[in-house]
């Protein structure tokens, strides 16, 4: 971490991935959710202030980096426009956890499957267009196939794995409860790969700016787009995992005692609180496995990118 302010940079290294990790944790905090209209004002004028050197007098890099952080948290880097609080990054959480705990709901039926299985693809959406990469054009035509992907393939696998369930008659009832509660991981893992494929697909036809180590940018390679594809593919194939997986498990060993035996009622506030602490913690660390600049190999290149360049190692913007 450095202290001394940079702008426009984050405050850990994104080199190690607990420096991209502490980056991440800082960008999801939801205390930039109070942050009201007025104060967010003052922020954007002290950044203006610092950009020109006319900085007032007492003002430390501490307050820099908060003024910063709110800002990056609540406006669009792109066009400046103020993003609707449940789909900022600092809002995923706290918004998304109660669909979280609506998709591990014991007994669900298809109805209620298909709703929480389609809420929760329609929140992710929201969040990805409006924190997406406005610089780059994405069309209409693309966001739908990508909703209609993803919601599609997630009420898909979670009906087809209830319907399997039910007709699985030699399962023991407490085998077939907890089974049932791992039904959504699969669902939304899939849709949520199928979501971001089908998005960027044209990234694959039209490759991605390759640049060098100043940032000069060297060509477009399809190949560095489908190192970057399969990246943020791993990504969010790993984001439901902790989610969805850790709150099961602990309820079943929670349900076990004495304590949730004698008050039922505490049953949802204790997958309330199961199911926010892992998204907390997973959704910094999925984001962070692979750095949002990443490096690829000039050798595994087109032909073309490689005549134009004696740098061995090339940069592309990953994307989230």
């Amino acid at each position: 971490m450095t202290d001394d302010f940079v702008l426009d940079s984050p405050r850990h290294d994104q080199s190690t991935f607990s420096g991209r990790f502490l980056h991440f944790l800082n960008v999801i905090d939801p205390r930039t959710l109070f942050t009201s209209d007025k104060v967010l004002q003052e922020y954007v004028g002290l950044l203006d202030q610092y950009k020109q050197g006319n900085l007032p007098p007492g003002v430390t890099s501490d307050d820099l980096w908060r003024a910063q952080k709110a800002k990056q948290a609540i406006l669009h880097p792109d066009t400046g426009d103020k993003i609707p609080m449940p789909f900022r990054m600092a809002g995923f959480v706290p918004f998304g956890a109660p669909i979280v705990v609506g998709l591990l709901l014991p007994n669900q039926t298809l109805l209620s499957t298909t709703f929480w299985q389609w809420l929760n693809q329609s929140h992710n959406a929201c969040v990805n267009y409006c924190n997406r990469n406005a610089s780059q054009s994405t069309t209409t035509k693309d966001v739908l196939l990508g909703y209609t992907g993803a919601v599609s393939s997630a009420v898909g696998i979670a009906l087809g794995l209830n319907i399997f369930l039910k007709k699985s008659t030699k399962l023991k009832p407490v085998t077939r409860k907890l089974v049932q509660r791992f039904i959504p991981f699969p669902a939304v893992a899939v849709a949520s790969v199928c979501n971001v494929v089908l998005m960027r697909h044209s990234e694959l036809q039209t490759g991605i700016q390759v640049t060098d180590k100043n940032d000069n940018v060297v060509g477009i390679s399809r190949k560095a787009a489908k190192k970057a594809l399969m990246e943020t593919a791993a990504t969010r194939a790993f984001l439901p995992a902790p989610i969805l997986l850790i709150p099961p498990v602990l309820m079943s060993m929670v349900e076990r005692t004495s304590f949730l035996r004698k008050y039922p009622r505490m049953n949802l506030p204790a997958q309330f609180i199961f199911a926010t602490a892992s998204f907390g913690l997973a959704l910094p660390l999925a984001i962070a496995l692979f750095p949002q600049k990443s490096q690829i190999n000039s050798d595994d290149l087109e032909e073309e990118l490689r005549e134009k360049t004696a740098e061995r190692v090339l940069f592309y913007n990953k994307g989230l």
